[in-house]
């Protein structure tokens, strides 16, 4: 994991791209009880976008890492032994981006989405796992609800967020 922080950092000190932070099963691991996962998944702001249409172009990064040595294993690119999904960010991940948590895994400086903004994340991927996570979170962490509760709204996810709690 720490090559894979690494060369995220790296990306971000090469202006590749503006910021990054840890989302994913990786994320909600920070503020609950383990459980299996498989890979990494990154949302990105990228550096710029190309001819003015908001086109984001990934390829400079993934050529940058390639260099570095990383590899392509399915649909993951592998970096120092993980597998990770870089996604770049809309809007919701953009806006988690900013508030995630600073931290640091065996000396390297990261940032991890809080579950403030995991939970929506969750909800609007919908997926069962994704969901039993997001159950997880707001179990087993310390949910600002509030502040939760303004996210599913601006990004209409109130109404999932309600059909959770019926169930």
């Amino acid at each position: 994991m720490k090559e894979a922080l690494r060369a995220l950092n790296e990306l971000k000190e090469k202006g590749l791209i503006r910021d990054y932070a840890i989302g994913g099963a990786i994320a909600a691991l920070r503020w609950t009880e383990p459980f299996f996962t498989q890979d990494l998944d990154v949302f990105i702001v990228p550096s710029g976008e190309s001819s003015g249409e908001k086109l984001i172009v990934l390829s400079p990064i993934y050529e940058y890492l390639a260099r570095q040595g990383c590899q392509w294993q399915g649909h993951w690119l592998v970096i120092g032994g993980i597998p990770v999904d870089i996604f770049p960010a809309d809007p919701l991940e953009e806006e988690a981006i900013r508030e995630a948590a600073p931290v640091e895994y065996e000396g390297i400086p990261t940032r991890v989405i809080t579950p403030e903004y995991l939970i929506p994340l969750f909800l609007r991927a919908g997926r069962d796992k994704d969901v039993r996570k997001a159950r997880m979170l707001l179990e087993q962490a310390d949910v600002g609800r509030e502040k939760m509760e303004g996210v599913l709204v601006r990004y209409g996810l109130y109404e999932r967020f309600q059909q959770l709690r019926e169930r």
